[in-house]
């Protein structure tokens, strides 16, 4: 006499995943058909792929019901498609994991069990990853460290976007509507109640990765910059110091020039690297300032967060 079985919703940002979308499906499929009680929908957003990843998801989706396609009009980025495949669902719980099967689906089990428990959040957090390039290790590092140190949110090291959240979580997550996005942060600012979860990353098993070291810079920055005004403090700090500084310099080097007629120092020369050190403080904060400005006008602009083109199931 039991209601329909509760539904969990999968969502799989696809940019440029053709040859790893049907190994995907079919572990997600042998995953699913081990848990009882449950049934499943499967959301791939299709952002922009120059490659046969729609195709393979139209296969997909005319094969198998459960399986819907949002295919936006162009590449919004990776952050984009997470939440627009999130906005989708209906589940009541959902789970958000990459494309290039670097993030297990075997996991899936155990994070439904946290969930169960109790758990809205259930995050990952990757011990290692194969044949992980040194640059991306220690960026990675990098972009933890100063993040943890300058933040007010609690943004866990080394976690993914593969995570699983409770119905309540993505209906918070609908009212958010900022448009310069780290999807990872704003799950972390929203609060909940939260579990972690360990697992090594398996290297791609078709491809190369999508996200580039320019795409990794600017979500790095946007994450900074989206949950910390630091760096604008850190622009008032160097002011202040290089007013402490120069003040300083002028004490020693006015009476050294027209007290006691030394000239140890060339004043010319003196003002010329004076000078230029300055300007480049002054770039560097106007630098700073322009990344605030940059966010706050995309907020302005009211454009949509993404625009889709076609939806395959989801009538």
């Amino acid at each position: 006499m039991g209601g329909p079985m509760p539904l969990i919703s999968v969502v799989v940002p696809v940019f440029c995943e053709e040859k790893n979308i049907p190994r995907l499906y079919e572990e997600l499929g042998k995953v699913a058909a081990g848990i009882k009680g449950y049934t499943w929908e499967y959301i791939f957003v299709n952002d922009g792929s120059m490659d046969g990843s729609y195709s393979e998801l139209q296969k997909l989706a005319a094969a198998d019901k459960n399986v819907r396609v949002l295919d936006l009009s162009r590449n919004f980025g990776k952050e984009v498609a997470l939440s627009a495949g999130v906005h989708a669902t209906s589940g009541r719980a959902v789970i958000t994991l990459d494309a290039d099967l670097q993030h297990p689906p075997k996991l899936i089990p155990e994070m439904i069990r946290k969930w169960e428990e109790g758990a809205d959040i259930v995050a990952t957090i990757r011990k290692k990853r194969d044949r992980q390039p040194l640059i991306r290790e220690l960026g990675s590092r990098l972009f933890y460290w100063i993040i943890r140190r300058i933040s007010q949110v609690d943004i866990a090291s080394r976690t993914t976007d593969f995570r699983l959240l409770d119905k309540k979580v993505v209906d918070a997550f609908r009212s958010i509507t900022e448009k310069s996005r780290m999807y990872r942060g704003i799950i972390d600012w929203m609060g909940f109640n939260k579990v972690y979860i360990e697992f090594d990353a398996n290297s791609r098993e078709n491809g190369n990765p999508t996200y580039s070291y320019r795409k990794l810079i600017g979500l790095a920055i946007n994450g900074i910059t989206s949950f910390s005004l630091f760096p604008l403090k850190i622009a008032g700090i160097i002011g202040i110091l290089i007013t402490l500084f120069s003040g300083i310099l002028l004490l020693i080097m006015f009476p050294a020039r027209f007290v006691f007629k030394s000239s140890y120092f060339s004043p010319l020369a003196i003002m010329a690297v004076s000078n230029t050190f300055l300007i480049g403080i002054v770039l560097i904060c106007l630098g700073l300032i322009a990344l605030y400005i940059g966010n706050i006008h995309n907020e302005v602009v009211n454009r949509p967060l993404y625009i889709v083109k076609n939806r395959l199931n989801f009538d």
